[in-house]
C-alpha cells in the first residue's frame, strides 16, 4: 500500500509540476522581451519586411500593396505565427516544473506519513470534528468562488485568490469544529454525552531512554525499585541504533547490543513501556544524530532524558531539557565512609605507586591500600585514611589495620620514651 501511495503521489506531483511549468512558459512567451522578429500574417495575406528598407523591424509591408502607414480594415490586424523559441520556452518550463515536483516528493510524502500517523492516534471525536470542519470549508470556498470570479481579475490572479481563500476557510472551519467537538458529538447518534476515550499514557513527565543507558543495564533495576516515575518511553530511532549495534561485525559491540535488547525485552514484560509511537513529534532530519533527535523529542514531549552519557547530559541541559543521570544516582547511593572506619576488602592488583595495592568495594569504589602489594589475592582489613571525590566517583585511601596498629603502638612507645618522666628516671643515679 505504501509503495502504491508513493508511486501515485510521485506521478501526481510530476504532472502538476509539468502543468504549472507549461502555464508559466505560456505567460513567459507572451512578454514583450521575448517577442522576437517573427513572421506575421493578416487574415488571408502574409506581410513580409521589405528587403533593404529603412523601416524599423516592427514595420511590415502588406501583400496587397497598401502603404505601411495606412490604416487596416477592422478585424484584419497582424497575427503572430508560432516560432521555435516559443515551443522551446514552454518545453523548458515544463521540464523545470516536473523536476520541482520530483524535488517536492520527499517532503510531501514525509508530511503525509506524519499526518496519517497522527490521524490514526486521533480520538474519534476529533476525527468527526475534522471531517465536518473540512466539509464546511469546501462549501464556503464553493460559495465564495463565483464572487471572486465576478471581480474580473486576470485568470491566473483569480485562480490564486480562489486557492488562498480556500486554504484560509478550510483552516478556520476545521479549527472552529475542533473547538466544538464536544457539542458536535452530542448532535450525532447515539445522542448524549460523549464516551470517555482513552487518551493513552501521559507523556508530560515521561522518561526517554537513550542507547547507552539501555546497554548499561542498571536502568532495569532502578525502574523496578520505583526510582523512575512517569511513563518510560523508548524512541524507535534508539531501538534502531541498538539493533545496528547488535548486528555489528565486532564481537564486543555485538554483545553489548544484544545485552541491551535483552534488557528491553525483560523491562517490557515487567514494566509499562511505550515504544516508537511518538517519534513523529520529532521528524528525522537529514544527517541528524540520534542524540540530537532525542533532545528535540524530549523537548517536544516535555519529558526527561535518562542517560549515563556525560556529553549528552551537558548538551541537554544547555537546551533546557531535564536529565536523569544514572551515574549521579549511583554516586549518591554509595555509602559514606569516614576517616578511621575499618572494613574488609580483597586486594586485586598492584597500584601505581610502589608497594600499593588496589581493592574495590561492592559498589565499585576503588580503595588504594598502602603497603598492600604483598597481600594481592588476600582479604585484609583496611583503616580509612582519606576519601577523594573525582569525576568517575570516589577513591578511598587507607592502610592495613595491623600495620596501622603496629605503627600506632610504636608511636606511643616513642612518645612515652621521650616524655619528661622517662627522661627524669633515666637521669636519676643509684646511691
Amino acid at each position: 500500500m505504501v509503495t502504491v501511495l508513493r508511486a501515485v503521489l510521485l506521478i501526481a506531483l510530476v504532472t502538476i509540476g509539468g502543468f504549472l511549468g507549461y502555464k508559466v512558459g505560456e505567460e513567459y512567451v507572451r512578454l514583450v522581451l521575448v517577442r522576437f522578429d517573427r513572421p506575421t500574417a493578416t487574415d488571408g495575406s502574409a506581410s513580409v519586411p521589405m528587403p533593404g528598407s529603412d523601416q524599423g523591424a516592427g514595420e511590415r509591408l502588406p501583400s496587397d500593396g497598401s502603404e505601411s502607414g495606412g490604416g487596416r480594415a477592422p478585424g484584419r490586424g497582424p497575427v503572430d505565427l508560432p516560432g521555435p523559441l516559443d515551443d522551446l520556452s514552454k518545453l523548458g518550463f515544463t521540464v523545470i516544473g516536473m523536476l520541482a515536483g520530483v524535488m517536492a516528493f520527499k517532503f510531501v510524502f514525509t508530511q503525509l506519513v506524519v499526518f496519517t500517523e497522527s490521524l490514526e492516534q486521533m480520538p474519534s471525536d476529533d476525527k468527526m470534528a475534522l471531517f465536518f470542519g473540512a466539509l464546511l470549508g469546501i462549501v464556503f470556498t464553493a460559495l465564495v468562488t463565483p464572487v471572486i470570479n465576478q471581480l474580473n481579475p486576470e485568470p491566473w490572479i483569480g485562480s490564486v485568490l480562489v486557492v488562498v481563500t480556500g486554504f484560509v476557510l478550510l483552516y478556520l472551519s476545521t479549527q472552529g469544529a475542533l473547538s466544538m467537538k464536544t457539542e458536535l458529538r452530542r448532535l450525532l447518534p447515539p445522542y448524549g454525552a460523549p464516551a470517555q476515550v482513552d487518551q493513552g499514557p501521559d507523556m508530560a513527565n515521561s522518561k526517554l531512554l537513550d542507547t547507552n543507558v539501555i546497554i548499561d543495564g542498571r536502568i532495569a533495576d532502578i525502574c523496578r525499585a520505583g526510582f523512575i516515575q512517569g511513563t518510560i518511553y523508548v524512541p524507535g530511532f534508539v531501538l534502531d541504533e541498538l539493533q545496528q549495534i547488535a548486528d555489528s561485525a565486532e564481537q564486543l559491540k555485538r554483545a553489548r547490543g544484544r545485552r541491551g535488547l535483552d534488557i528491553l525485552n525483560q523491562m517490557q514484560k515487567e514494566l509499562p513501556l511505550v515504544v516508537r509511537s511518538l517519534d513523529h513529534m520529532a521528524v528525522e532530519q537529514p544527517g541528524e544524530l540520534v542524540d540530537a533527535r532525542l533532545v528535540r523529542l524530549a523537548k517536544a514531549l516535555g519529558g526527561q532524558i535518562v542517560t549515563n552519557d556525560y556529553n549528552l547530559n551537558k548538551v541537554s541541559e544547555l537546551q533546557g531539557v531535564a536529565v536523569l543521570n544514572v551515574n549521579e544516582l549511583a554516586n549518591a547511593l554509595k555509602p559514606v565512609v569516614m576517616p578511621g572506619e575499618e572494613f574488609e576488602v580483597r586486594v586485586i592488583k598492584e597500584g601505581r605507586e610502589p608497594n600499593q595495592g588496589i581493592a574495590y568495594l561492592d559498589d565499585g569504589t576503588m580503595v588504594v591500600i598502602e603497603n598492600g602489594k604483598r597481600f594481592i589475592g588476600e582479604t585484609v582489613t583496611v583503616a580509612v585514611g582519606s576519601v577523594i571525590q573525582t569525576v568517575a566517583g570516589k577513591m578511598i585511601f587507607g592502610a592495613l589495620r595491623d600495620l596501622a596498629e603496629a605503627e600506632q603502638d610504636l608511636m606511643d612507645r616513642n612518645l612515652h620514651a621521650y616524655s619528661p618522666a622517662a627522661r627524669a628516671r633515666r637521669g636519676r643515679t643509684p646511691t
